[in-house]
């Protein structure tokens, strides 16, 4: 079987680089775009400065993006632009998951079908960039008849899946398959061996419930999740399940996990609507953990030490994603890391 010898590694394992999607989409900001290809900029410089970063961007975008990273302070021999159009920015979803063989080394790109979680926007474009990232970089694709997003999942890279009832049995995904064939597919492919299902997602999130928006691993049988105190927030008995699961799943070995709680941010809204915001959304490079801050700076501090306390040795970067966070995702939703 083609993924027999393929894991999806851990996020904190090793990285040859990280993957995004420049932003050009101004629907996704309706009335607030301005804004975005700055601060996506800033995001682009603070990666560069640890480790390549490889950007999908259609051809006459690329001079004025190429100007915006280099004025953010980018490491700009670092930072590849490719003449990949697309739909939107969500490269975590539309880019390849990328797997590997842990005996010879070979990195592969998994290229999942892609449908704008459950066609809710236009996605021709999107849904040809794991093809076009594995061509361009030489990698043999393994390619999957099943919708399947980045976001929707997190790996321990050792046997162990997150993911979330709402959306992977949502049927706007893959209503002809059971519960029982999902998993199937997972494990062959992902080279994991159990799922650990929670329940739904956060308020405002469009992808039906996203597991990085919520919880996440740290290390191997640790797991960091949001919690959100206040009772008169419709967050707070979503994710009060789902830290009631979390305490019932155990490990291979038998033992419960180490769970880490994570403050939610106070409530953000835009135009009237509330959008996810959440510190879970923070992605993991070599050397640092980029974090989600949405101008709150007691909530936004709080974070940034709780994850220090999980990955001591990484620098713990905060990064403005006030304006990023009205097209309904951040810094883990924007990106795809690509292991070494």
């Amino acid at each position: 079987m083609d993924g027999a010898a393929l894991v999806a590694p851990a996020e904190w394992e090793p990285q040859a680089g990280v993957w995004l999607s420049w932003p050009h989409n101004r629907k996704s900001w309706p009335g607030q775009f301005r804004p975005v290809p700055y601060a996506f900029a800033r995001f682009v410089k603070e990666i560069s400065l640890f480790e390549p970063v490889h950007i999908n961007c259609a051809a006459p975008l690329q001079p004025r993006a190429r100007r915006l990273c280099q004025r953010a302070g980018a490491d700009m021999p670092r930072v590849h632009f490719y003449d990949h159009p697309t739909n939107d920015a969500w490269c975590r979803d539309h880019g390849p998951i990328f797997l590997k063989n842990r005996e010879t080394g070979e990195v592969v790109a998994s290229d999942w079908r892609y449908n704008a979680w459950g066609g809710k926007y236009p996605h021709d474009l999107d849904n040809q960039i794991p093809a076009l990232v594995a061509e361009k970089l030489g990698l043999r694709r393994i390619v999957y008849d099943q919708v399947l997003e980045g976001g929707s999942i997190d790996v321990n890279g050792q046997g162990l899946l997150l993911t979330t009832e709402q959306c992977l049995l949502h049927p706007n995904r893959n209503p002809q398959l059971s519960r029982a064939e999902i998993e199937h597919s997972l494990k062959n492919a992902l080279g994991v061996s159990q799922i650990l299902w929670l329940g739904d997602g956060i308020l405002g999130d469009d992808t039906d419930g996203h597991i990085d928006d919520i919880t996440r691993f740290y290390k191997a049988d640790g797991i960091i999740t949001c919690i959100e105190p206040n009772r008169s927030d419709g967050n707070q008995p979503i994710l009060e399940e789902n830290l009631r699961r979390l305490r019932a799943f155990r490990t291979p070995q038998g033992r419960p996990f180490d769970i880490v709680t994570l403050p939610m941010p106070e409530p953000i809204s835009f135009q009237g609507q509330r959008v996810p915001a959440s510190y879970a959304n923070f992605l993991i490079i070599n050397g640092a953990v980029l974090v989600p801050q949405f101008r709150q700076p007691h909530l936004d501090q709080a974070a940034c030490t709780t994850l220090s306390h999980c990955f001591p040795d990484r620098e713990i970067i905060g990064i403005d994603c006030y304006d990023l966070i009205w097209g309904l995702g951040t810094l883990h939703c924007l990106s795809q890391q690509m292991p070494a």
